[in-house]
């Protein structure tokens, strides 16, 4: 599993509980286990969601699954 599919993976189970829709910036971190702590790694790479959510801009929102967070943050992070 290469680095991009293994944070992939680490977001999309860390918001595997949360609900769907998610509105705002403030949800987002709110649904991480661990809020803005939450701490992906995988190589190299080592993410916060809070880091992770100033990737983010007001128009990415509503996310309506936890896959769409985890594309959108990649491909904003240049994944």
């Amino acid at each position: 599993m290469s680095v991009k599919e293994e944070i992939h993976a680490q977001i999309v189970g860390a918001l595997a509980g949360a609900k769907f829709p998610i509105k705002t910036p403030e949800d987002l971190l709110a649904a991480f286990p661990a809020g803005a702590a939450t701490r992906c790694k995988a190589g190299d790479v080592e993410m916060t969601a809070g880091e992770a959510g100033t990737l983010l801009k007001p128009e990415d929102f509503p996310f309506l699954t936890p896959e769409e967070v985890a594309e959108t943050i990649l491909s904003r992070a240049g994944m």
